[in-house]
C-alpha cells in the first residue's frame, strides 16, 4: 500500500483497524503519521481519542488497552505509536492484531528497519493489517520526485532550479519539503521557482555551484572552471569535494553513453537528461569536445581523485587542490 493510498482512504472516511509503517525512509511515514496524528480527528474529538506513546517509553499492556477502550464523543479512536522499532516486546502485540478493534485506528511507526517475514508477528501483521514498506529514493529519481512535491504546492521550477536544489539538499526528503515550503512563502504571487528563488531563499549560488562547473568542463571553459573552484575554496560547505565528484561522474557517464550512439542530435541526447533542451545541447558539446574516448578518460580521471579525496594516494592536497588539478587534466584531454 502507497502513502497515498492509505491518506486517500482517510479523507474518504475509509479506515482499517491497524497500519504498519516501516522501512529505510523516514518521510513516508512521518506523513502518514502527522496525517493521523492532526487530521483524522476533529480538534475536540482528538482531545479525548487521540492517544499517542514511543516505543522507548512504551510498554506492550499499555498500547493495548489504549486501543481496546472505545470512543468518546466520536466514531473512534487513534493509536500512535511512534519510533516503536524502539520497543521492547513489541511482538506481545501479536495478538491484538489479530483481533483488532474496528472503532480504533492503530498506526504503528517502525523506522529504518523491516520486521523479519519469516515471524508470526510479521505474518500477524501482513495478514490483519495495512503494511506500508519504505524505500529510499534513488538518486537519479529525485529530480522527478521533487518535481512532483513542488507541483502538489500549485506551483513549477525550471530545470536549472530544480537540479540545484536537489544537488544542495541531496535525498533529505524532509529538508526537501521544508525548504520547498520556504520557498512558496517568500514568492508571494509567483508560481514558477527560478535558479534566483534558490540563491535567495535556499542559500545556494546560481553562479558557482557544480552544475556551472559542469558547464565549464563540457566547454572546455578553463578560465570559468578556476573561478569556480575558487569560490569553493572561499566557501567551503558550498560544494565539498565528496559532493561534487559524483555528480560529475553521473553527468560523464551520461555523456559516456550518448557518446558511444551514432545518432548525436539534442532530439537523441534529451532522453538522457530528463527532457531538458539545454541539458542535452551542453551534453553534444561535451561530445564534441571529448568524444568517447576522451569520456572514458574522464570517468577514470573521477575515480582517481574520489580515492585522493579519501586519503588514497593523496600528499596532503585539499579538496580545492585536488580539484584543480583534475580539471587541468581533464581540459588537457
Amino acid at each position: 500500500m502507497s502513502v497515498e493510498k492509505i491518506i486517500g482512504d482517510w479523507k474518504n472516511k475509509k479506515f482499517k483497524p491497524v497500519y504498519w509503517l516501516e522501512g529505510e525512509e523516514p518521510f513516508f511515514i512521518d506523513e502518514v503519521v502527522d496525517y493521523a496524528e492532526h487530521k483524522i480527528l476533529s480538534e475536540a474529538e482528538a482531545q479525548f481519542n487521540l492517544t499517542i506513546f514511543y516505543g522507548k517509553d512504551a510498554d506492550w499492556p499499555s498500547v493495548v488497552n489504549a486501543c481496546m477502550g472505545y470512543p468518546m464523543f466520536g466514531e473512534r479512536k487513534v493509536v500512535l505509536l511512534k519510533e516503536a522499532q524502539q520497543m521492547k516486546d513489541i511482538d506481545r502485540l501479536e495478538n491484538y492484531i489479530q483481533k483488532p478493534l474496528s472503532s480504533t485506528v492503530l498506526v504503528v511507526s517502525y523506522k529504518d528497519k523491516k520486521l523479519d517475514s519469516r515471524t508470526k508477528f510479521s505474518k500477524a501483521v501482513k495478514q490483519h493489517g495495512e503494511l506500508l514498506s519504505t524505500k529510499k529514493i534513488y538518486e537519479n529519481q529525485l529530480p522527478e520526485w521533487t518535481k512532483q512535491l513542488i507541483e502538489s504546492f500549485g506551483l513549477s521550477i525550471n530545470h536549472t532550479a530544480l537540479l540545484l536544489l536537489v544537488d544542495h539538499i541531496g535525498n533529505d526528503l524532509n529538508r526537501l519539503k521544508n525548504e520547498i515550503k520556504k520557498i512558496s512563502i517568500n514568492l508571494n504571487n509567483k508560481k514558477i521557482i527560478t535558479e534566483d528563488d534558490i540563491e535567495n531563499y535556499v542559500g545556494v549560488s546560481k553562479e558557482f555551484n557544480v552544475f556551472e562547473l559542469q558547464d565549464a568542463i563540457s566547454q572546455k571553459n578553463f578560465s570559468k572552471a578556476i573561478r569556480i573552484i575558487q569560490y569553493f575554496q572561499s566557501n567551503p560547505k558550498a560544494a565539498p569535494l565528496q559532493l561534487i565528484l559524483p555528480t560529475l561522474y553521473n553527468y560523464f557517464t551520461k555523456i559516456y553513453t550518448a557518446a558511444s550512439l551514432n545518432d548525436h542530435s539534442e532530439n537523441a541526447l534529451k532522453p538522457f537528461f530528463y527532457n531538458n533542451t539545454f541539458a542535452a545541447k551542453q551534453a553534444i558539446t561535451a561530445i564534441k569536445n571529448y568524444g568517447f574516448s576522451g569520456a572514458e578518460k574522464i570517468i577514470l580521471l573521477l575515480h582517481e581523485y574520489n580515492l585522493k579525496g579519501i586519503g588514497i594516494n593523496n600528499n596532503g592536497a585539499g579538496d580545492a587542490s585536488l580539484l584543480k588539478e583534475l580539471i587541468v587534466k581533464i581540459m588537457t584531454l
